[in-house]
């Protein structure tokens, strides 16, 4: 995810996670008795009301249609295909900041209340175990801000982008907001004349009705909810192939196509290094999406990676700087979106592989060395973890500030684990490893349990120790091969 270009060093703002044993599963046990609505969660370590039991989703099918100006809701339809994985007399949906006129299950009109930020949804009859599951949700989609919280529509300077990570996908539309239900995903989305609409994956085609266009999209693979992107704005689009005939689409503003162009051509070859490091690029298309916004970050949304305007148009930039968050976002295609996190503590594997890369990259095209990047974020990692926690340990963020997760010890922290990794078991092992783990859990989720197994089979030997020093200490090992590395001591209030 994010990634900001205000420092060298990346800063904080990208089977199922365990049910809560007790709590969730005595619920649907009791799901025949009458209960209060409530909201509900899959149990994640760190946001244990993320995210809802139950059911598996299997795509989603959104619709849009924008008014003209982005501080006013959009009308919006949310069509959920999904798989009754328990028997369900109700069912939860993570939703909130904006109103739910009606709500369809299987065809037939279902009772509907709020519990917190779960929309509540009891169907005429009961849902068996294994039964298939559409419903259809009538809601607007409120642009503005939400006090008290970062993410979810993004005002630009002439229209929206979206921005859901970590959880506020279900600020803009109904789902089962956490990364270990993926699904696939449509979009319509219907804009005034003079407005272009993009989304996530290829287009479908548009419509054209009276003054207003509909543009669809559609993905071919499994896509989490953080990672869903809809961009509306008087957009160039602008088309190139990549390796292999990978059709490239970039969405800029029409008035900055031709300043921007340089840097959009860097793909294909941005694209074809990654390639060389971890194998094919794991989607049907990707580009960049540059809007007129201030968001402090860049994300990697599926297929179409968020940027500001600025990273691209500010002269403090240089060049190799730039390149470098460039491959940031796109390693994450690999990292993340199509290996995505199966808990938010997995985090790590994706915001310390994309530095990984990033950093690969700026020392192999730039001269910007890996080792003295990394020997820096030793000498602060002890801070790292002391304020936020290990990298697969992180500590849980302040109510309303899940962003905050995204914190220097799940990024240069956490790739200079990869670093620590790549010294203990040899360069070619660690190779093998990182081709393995991105074709092994292609368009699936994984965990850090899932990484330190396969790491150990391809080192051929047992891993255990180092991983759990690494990854869960709260003081940084020794590092491999660099024993005068030092990291610097933390210091307590009292000492000042």
């Amino acid at each position: 995810m994010p990634h900001t270009p205000r420092s060298a060093i990346p800063r904080a703002r990208r089977a199922r996670a365990a049910l809560l044993a007790c709590a969730v599963t005595g619920c649907l046990i009791a799901a025949s008795a009458p209960r209060p609505a409530e909201p509900l969660g899959i149990g994640d370590p760190l946001y244990p009301t993320l995210g809802n039991p139950g059911y598996d989703v299997l795509s989603y099918d959104l619709s849009f249609t924008y008014p003209g100006a982005n501080s006013t809701p959009l009308t919006a339809v949310t069509r959920i295909r999904a798989r009754a994985t328990e028997r369900l007399e109700s069912l939860n949906l993570d939703f909130t900041h904006g109103t739910v006129s009606s709500v369809d299950v299987n065809g037939a009109p279902a009772d509907f209340t709020t519990a917190g930020e779960d929309l509540v949804i009891t169907p005429a009859a009961p849902l068996p175990r294994g039964g298939a599951l559409t419903v259809t949700v009538r809601h607007t989609s409120d642009p503005t801000p939400e006090s008290g919280r970062e993410g979810g529509w993004v005002q630009t300077d002439d229209g929206l982008v979206m921005a859901d990570q970590a959880d506020a996908a279900h600020v803009v539309f109904p789902c089962n907001d956490h990364p270990s239900d993926k699904a696939l995903f449509t979009f319509h989305v219907t804009v005034p004349d003079g407005y272009t609409a993009v989304a996530n994956g290829l287009p479908l085609g548009t419509r054209r009705t009276g003054t207003a266009t509909t543009w669809s999209y559609r993905t071919r693979h499994p896509m989490a909810t953080e990672l869903a992107q809809v961009s509306i704005g008087r957009s160039a689009l602008l088309h190139r192939s990549g390796p292999h005939g990978l059709p490239l689409r970039d969405v800029v503003p029409a008035s900055d196509a031709a300043a921007l162009e340089p840097w959009l051509a860097k793909t294909p070859a941005q694209i074809a290094w990654m390639e060389k490091k971890v194998g094919p690029y794991p989607f049907e298309t990707y580009g960049l999406l540059i809007a007129g916004a201030r968001t402090g970050f860049e994300l990697e949304t599926q297929t179409l990676s968020l940027f500001e305007k600025d990273v691209f148009t500010n002269k403090a930039y240089p060049p190799w700087y730039v390149d470098s968050i460039m491959v940031h976002e796109l390693s994450h295609q690999w990292f993340g979106d199509s290996v995505s996190p199966r808990t938010w503590s997995d985090l790590w594997l994706n915001e310390g592989h994309a530095t990984w890369y990033e950093s690969l990259y700026a020392e192999e095209t730039a001269h910007r060395p890996m080792e003295a990047r990394m020997k820096a974020a030793y000498g602060l990692s002890d801070r790292w973890r002391a304020t936020g926690g290990p990298p697969a340990a992180p500590e849980v963020p302040r109510p309303g500030q899940k962003i905050a997760l995204f914190r220097p010890s799940v990024y240069d922290g956490a790739a200079l684990v990869l670093y620590a990794l790549r010294q203990e078991i040899g360069q070619p092992a660690f190779e093998r490893l990182e081709r393995s783990w991105t074709a092994l859990h292609r368009d699936s989720t994984a965990t850090t349990a899932d990484f330190e197994r396969l790491a150990a089979q391809e080192a051929g030997r047992d891993l255990s120790g180092f991983f759990r020093d690494w990854l869960y200490g709260r003081r940084t090992p020794p590092m491999p091969g660099h024993p005068d590395w030092k990291s610097d001591p933390v210091q307590s209030p009292a000492t000042g």
